[in-house]
């Protein structure tokens, strides 16, 4: 059986992008984190 073969760290960053572009809720979850970190930083 052969071994299978590693990814570079470029295609599994490619990979988790491409499934997080097709995952509405997680986009809405990183944005609303985002927002929270800026307010933070504004005071």
């Amino acid at each position: 059986m052969r071994k299978p073969r590693k990814r570079s760290f470029q295609e599994l960053v490619m990979e988790n992008k491409r499934q997080l572009l097709n995952d509405r809720d997680a986009i809405e979850r990183i944005e609303a984190k985002l927002e929270q970190k800026h307010l933070g930083k504004a005071e």
